[in-house]
């Protein structure tokens, strides 16, 4: 059934309406837009079903639409611009970065500003954050904001620069500090949710995630891992899943995310996102994630190897 809703949304997205859709915004509206059939069909290892004219109609319409900069209080929002239709946030790059790579678009070559973005956007600490204070006298990161960002980097399909190889070692040495959840000033949990394993993540977090950038860096880097940083997630996810498959434990953002809608006068406002057979048909909580269960175990085998202490 998953691989007839894959070439529903194949075909949406070679669909006029998808193109229409691009036209009026690339982003919005959540969730049955091509941005969001994309990044699903990325997450779920089959960018192969992406039309190869819809990857580049998404370039088009983000070179067209946005700005090439994040804006914060040291690099304002230009006048008669909208902060949540004329802006990218780090976590929605990130994704989208990935999901046009993979569909074998030369980003560093087409869209050089996308890689650059993520590079100078990193905070002190290591990390990105979506909301412009953090970057008013050096504030510290969001994790969701980071992971994203950290992922289309170290994906790079290349040998990373000094430059990039200096951007990756340093997000992971922020998720490491952190125990891929956990706050520095007080150790306490930065959010509960991050515990519950979701798919699709589009931007959310949680800990598997987590620890598959840390494995992915560890093994491309050839870095070790200190096993106090991670063995509790390993543990905890033996214990919940001892047979190694992953079962999904929360919804994705879908579930009680609004959106942004275009009403007939031209104008947007707020209401009720929407959804999509392929997103309904894999975001089930207590369904196993295929994906999520072969993310686990390379994930475990790499870790296996690199982890000391």
């Amino acid at each position: 059934m998953i691989e007839s809703w894959i070439a529903v949304s194949s075909s949406y997205l070679a669909s006029k309406k998808a193109k229409d859709s691009l036209a009026v915004d690339p982003y919005w509206p959540k969730w049955d837009s091509p941005w969001w059939h994309m990044t699903l069909l990325w997450e779920l290892g089959r960018a192969d079903a992406i039309p190869k004219d819809s990857a580049e109609a998404m370039l088009a319409a983000m070179e067209a639409k946005y700005l090439r900069f994040f804006p914060n209080p040291r690099e304002p929002l230009p006048p008669g611009k909208d902060p949540h239709r004329d802006v990218l946030c780090h976590c929605a790059l990130g994704n989208m970065y990935q999901t046009l790579a993979a569909c074998g678009l030369d980003l560093d070559a087409r869209a050089p500003w996308m890689r650059a973005w993520f590079l100078h956007y990193q905070l002190p600490d290591g990390g990105l954050n979506c909301d412009d204070k953090a970057y008013e006298k050096g504030g510290s990161s969001s994790i969701q904001s980071t992971l994203p960002a950290l992922e289309a980097v170290l994906a790079a399909g290349r040998p990373l620069t000094p430059i990039e190889e200096h951007f990756v070692d340093r997000g992971a040495e922020y998720l490491i500090e952190r125990r891929l959840a956990f706050r520095l000033r007080d150790g306490q949990l930065m959010d509960p949710s991050f515990l519950d394993i979701g798919f699709p993540r589009y931007y959310d977090y949680d800990v598997l995630r987590g620890l598959a950038f840390i494995a992915d860096w560890a093994r491309l880097r050839r870095r070790r891992v200190q096993r106090r940083s991670v063995n509790w997630v390993i543990e905890a996810l033996d214990e919940r899943f001892p047979d190694g498959r992953i079962k999904i434990e929360k919804p994705c953002l879908t579930a009680t995310e609004g959106t942004l809608l275009l009403e007939k006068g031209g104008n947007w406002s707020r209401g009720k996102s929407s959804s999509f057979p392929l997103l309904d048909a894999v975001r089930k909580p207590g369904s196993i994630s295929e994906v999520l269960t072969r993310s686990w175990a390379e994930t475990r085998k790499v870790l296996e190897s690199r982890l000391e202490g």
